[in-house]
């Protein structure tokens, strides 16, 4: 495992222009004025995350949408158990930790895994072959969309929590880690954080499944 070098698979900056008159956070594409319920967009090209109005997102939520540079982040949150029952292709990845989350970059074509720690995020490759053999135990997955989604692990003793989640929520858990992490394990307040956005993403998934 390595940190990510500058230019490669650091992970994106949350950057939403303020007005300097009023705070409020502005589209960094158009710059209206947004709510905290706002839209998001990776910029490829800068690494970055940008925030979008609605108009602007729904722009970038096809391929190929201004040169492909933009690209508009779903809000899909959707539970993968089936994930916790191909064991032996989830123990092939032989993670570090219990907290882990997938995505494919179209930069590198491959699936990158990151790790949150205190320090941000380390960032390990994962050999094709490993990937693609959980992707045929749980063909879900093969639904991920490239540098806009995730597959989030979490691993405590023998129970496995697994979801698709937008890529901007994965980031979320990163800054949360590193601002609540405490002394050498992390501390309690570390655990409530961790539980409270596991709990978050539950709920989001089960209601977009009764929807």
């Amino acid at each position: 495992m390595r940190k990510p070098p500058a230019g490669s698979g650091e992970l994106p900056s949350m950057i939403g222009r303020a007005s300097p008159r009023t705070g409020e956070e502005r589209c960094d594409v158009c710059g209206a004025a947004v709510d905290a319920a706002h839209d998001h967009l990776v910029d490829l090209r800068a690494r970055a995350i940008r925030c979008a109005c609605r108009a602007c997102y729904l722009l970038f939520t096809h391929d190929g949408a201004g040169g492909g540079r933009l690209r508009a982040i779903p809000r899909r949150y959707l539970t993968v158990p089936e994930v916790a029952l191909a064991r032996d292709q989830l123990d092939a990845f032989d993670l570090p930790i219990g907290l882990a989350f997938f995505f494919r970059s179209s930069a590198t074509g491959r699936v990158t895994a990151f790790y949150p720690s205190p320090a941000g995020a380390t960032e390990s490759e994962l050999p094709l072959e490993t990937w693609d053999a959980l992707v045929n135990a749980v063909p879900v997955l093969g639904t991920l969309a490239t540098d806009v989604e995730a597959l989030l692990i979490r691993r405590r003793d023998e129970a496995i929590e697994t979801y698709i989640v937008p890529i901007d929520a994965s980031y979320e858990l990163v800054g949360r880690i590193r601002l609540a992490w405490r002394g050498f394990n992390g501390g309690d307040d570390l655990r409530r954080e961790i539980d409270d956005f596991f709990a978050r993403t539950a709920e989001r998934a089960r209601a977009m499944a009764a929807a």
